[in-house]
């Protein structure tokens, strides 16, 4: 199941990392950025810095194709300077240093947001690529095709019991996939026995190659880059959201509601942003607490919520995401994005639980508060608090994102100064 290169492509990525691309060049071409690598199940990782430094240097020959690009400029709302800019795109291995402290892998971006921002998911799937090469060479096509059978007899038999017609799926699982081989295998599998639920995958170089619908719209960092731009703290989230639709116009119409909590997104979810926005998407805390909520501001706001779709992501498999379905149907559409189960798990490994985040933008600390306090990435204390108390994050939440932080502050106290730059004292 493994093979070279490992990453296939600039495509071979998230769709979602290509359109908050294109609002970068648009929107913040001369922004700087640094992105930290974090291992949360805390795994040793650190035999692998001299053959990551290897790959990290051969991503510097992933390039689009021609064809690649027509493809991409079949969406109407991927404009033409930013796929002539993708034309002669490449990432630059000189913005990514890895290294080993203590047993933890440490991997730090820095350089131009729209330059680095594109390099997180290959990095993250080379990490976890290598490792299973390593740790499970003898996973091969029949494991995957036997494993991926299981799976879909579990939607299967929950099928019996209720009516999935109207039951949803996508792949996102390029970051924390087993391999790209392995990955394109679950794809074609799950297109030929599951044609009514699967719908498509958030990687664009295996959506062209399988012909899948192609699926993903920002992610935390587009929020997150806001709260070090020329705004109100307060307003930052809110702008993020303004200048989304200012950039697509109605198209890609998803938002994320947990980069700092989901009650301080209902709070900036006026009128106007719900009526523009086609749907939400949950990535942390307990799922149906966070529909409900979603559901009751709609409805404050005399939207409805059966014209608006709930998109599910964090850490599903079948089972949990038709309980989920279950509760909101009738109420609200849904969808599920599936990732690691789906892509990572082949029943006889341990799938690697691994992020890559934005962690500054032109020398300032940018956060993200999750739903769930193990998720909370940012590495300044100050700022954080401070972050909190403009959000109005309640007391509780903010005794456990700071335990957390106090935590991962261990971690890397010893670390070097690259990485440790900027780190409140």
């Amino acid at each position: 199941m493994f093979g070279e290169p490992a990453i296939q492509s600039l495509l071979d990525t998230d769709f979602y990392k290509l359109t908050m691309q294109q609002a970068y060049l648009h929107q913040q071409p001369a922004t700087q950025s640094r992105w930290t690598f974090r291992c949360r199940s805390n795994e040793d990782l650190s035999a692998y810095v001299k053959p990551l430094q290897q790959a990290f240097e051969q991503l510097a020959e992933c390039s689009a194709s021609e064809e690649q690009l027509a493809h991409l400029g079949k969406y109407p709302f991927l404009k033409a300077d930013y796929l002539e800019f993708l034309r002669l795109y490449r990432f630059n291995p000189k913005f990514l240093k890895v290294n080993a402290i203590d047993g933890q892998l440490v991997i730090e971006a820095h350089g131009p947001l729209m330059h680095v921002s594109p390099m997180e998911i290959p990095v993250l799937a080379l990490v976890s690529e290598i490792r299973n090469r390593t740790r499970y060479p003898e996973v091969d096509c029949e494991v995957i095709a036997a494993t991926t059978s299981k799976k879909i007899a579990m939607l299967e038999r929950l099928g019996d019991e209720v009516d999935l017609s109207d039951f949803l799926f996508t792949d996102f699982g390029t970051r924390r996939r087993f391999s790209f081989r392995a990955q394109k295998q679950i794809l074609s599998q799950l297109q030929q026995q599951l044609p009514n639920n699967f719908v498509g995958t958030s990687n664009p170089h295996l959506a062209l190659e399988l012909n899948l619908r192609c699926q993903g719209t920002m992610a935390h960092e587009w929020l997150q880059s806001h709260q070090a731009m020329n705004y109100r703290l307060v307003d930052s989230q809110k702008m993020a959201l303004e200048n989304w639709v200012k950039e697509y116009r109605g198209d890609l119409g998803v938002a994320l509601t947990d980069v700092i909590g989901v009650d301080a997104f209902c709070r900036d979810l006026d009128r106007y942003l719900a009526k523009l926005y086609d749907g939400f998407r949950h990535d942390s805390g307990d799922p149906i607490v966070w529909g409900e909520k979603i559901i009751q501001r709609l409805e404050a706001l005399d939207v409805d919520p059966q014209y608006k779709r709930l998109v599910f992501s964090d850490a599903l498999d079948f089972d949990r995401a038709v309980k989920i379905y279950r509760h909101f149907r009738g109420r609200i559409n849904t969808s599920f994005g599936i990732g690691t189960w789906l892509m990572g798990d082949m029943f006889v490994n341990e799938p690697i639980n691994i992020v890559m985040k934005l962690t500054q933008l032109n020398g300032q600390p940018v956060a993200k508060i999750s739903d769930t306090p193990g998720k909370t990435m940012c590495d300044d204390e100050n700022f954080l608090r401070y972050l909190m108390q403009v959000f109005k994050v309640d007391e509780a939440s903010q005794a456990k994102v700071l335990a957390q932080f106090f935590e991962q502050d261990k971690l890397i106290d010893d670390r070097d100064p690259v990485y440790t730059e900027g780190k409140s004292s």
